[in-house]
């Protein structure tokens, strides 16, 4: 077993609480601290029967080694993750889940967008977000911050080939679906209740043009404003959103 990890602030310890508490060996928080926020942070890890250690600020800054801790700092055991698309397809599948969700990057190279993204996706109920490792950012502390939390909860898989990637996909009954301003269909007029892969390209340059190609079918968010196109984590939102309100 992996040694144990320390994760500091309410949104991360929060998240960890609510998807993994037995995973927590501990959560040490600063007992000077009394106002609503952290009483209700303690009633969750009470709730959640995990161990509580009274510390001050300094104690909890050398643990998290960061003095942004808000208080809060726990000792945690890794959670096991899948290390890959196909590891987690399959466990999805011995799970009984038989619509997965999921989201695909195309381009995405500014970690605020990533982050974004992320944090839409763990929100909306996707299980995965895809993208290929020569067109995108990777996991890194500007992410990790945006995404809230989401950046630990969230598989993020970085592929060699999108294509192929979704190609495979596609063999595994997973319909992708890309999203283009030019086409006939919008977001609202296709069923998502199935298994989908939502596949967006970055602002401005969109999909490249083989990813575009591979996609099942094309769909477009209605603009109906004076500008031309959102950026793609709020476009991720619109569309991660609808599918949950058609699977709802």
């Amino acid at each position: 077993m992996s040694s144990p990890k320390v994760l500091f602030g309410f949104h991360a310890v929060g998240v960890r609480l609510k998807t993994a508490p037995k995973s927590i060996i501990e959560i040490y928080y600063e007992a000077t601290r009394r106002d609503a926020r952290m009483r209700q942070f303690l009633d969750r890890a009470r709730e959640a029967g995990a161990r509580l250690i009274e510390a001050d600020s300094v104690r909890i800054a050398k643990l998290a080694g960061s003095h942004g801790h808000q208080g809060v700092a726990a000792r945690v055991e890794p959670v096991k993750v899948a290390t890959s698309l196909d590891e987690l397809l399959e466990d999805l599948e011995a799970a009984g889940i038989e619509q997965p969700l999921l989201l695909v990057l195309d381009g995405v190279t500014d970690p605020h967008n990533l982050g974004a993204c992320l944090r839409v996706a763990d929100g909306a109920g996707a299980h995965a977000v895809i993208a290929p490792k020569d067109h995108a950012v990777g996991i890194n502390a500007t992410v990790a911050k945006v995404a809230s939390g989401a950046a630990e909860t969230m598989p993020y898989f970085m592929v060699t080939n999108l294509a192929r990637t979704l190609n495979e996909l596609k063999e595994r009954n997973i319909w992708c679906i890309g999203t283009s301003d030019d086409a006939p269909k919008t977001i609202y007029q296709v069923d998502l209740k199935g298994p989908v892969a939502l596949v967006l390209g970055a602002e401005g340059d969109g999909m490249r043009q083989l990813t575009r190609k591979t996609c099942d079918e094309l769909v477009s968010i209605p603009m109906k404003g004076a500008v031309e196109s959102l950026n793609v984590s709020v476009a991720s939102g619109v569309c991660l959103y609808e599918a949950l309100r058609q699977r709802s």
